[in-house]
């Protein structure tokens, strides 16, 4: 059940970066491979469906990579992380009521 909740987390997450980060002209996630010792990149719509697939079956497929990918249209989980919450304190500090809201994005940590 706990690697469940991480998943709908991830997925939570996921829709946040997109949603702030696709209108920037990036495509989706950089991930690094441990099977093969390299950098996979990972558009937005392949992300979701493979954590998807993993709430379903319990492991993702195989799926072929964008032909030579852009490195430069891709980020981090890391640095989607931490753009989100950039945009979420700057949100805060510019909320007119002053209330402070958790500036935090689905996984707190």
């Amino acid at each position: 059940m706990e690697e469940r909740a991480g998943v709908l987390d991830d997925l939570a997450e996921l829709e946040v970066f997109r949603t702030l980060l696709e209108p920037t002209g990036i495509k989706g996630i950089v991930v690094d491979c441990p099977d093969c010792d390299e950098e996979h990149h990972v558009d937005w719509a392949l992300m979701q469906a493979n954590l998807r697939q993993l709430l379903d079956e319990g492991q993702t497929g195989r799926h072929e990579p964008p032909f030579d990918p852009n490195p430069d249209d891709y980020v981090s989980w890391d640095y989607a992380s931490g753009y989100a919450d950039g945009v979420a304190a700057t949100a805060e500090q510019e909320e007119p009521s002053g209330r402070h809201n958790a500036g935090k994005h689905a996984r707190e940590e």
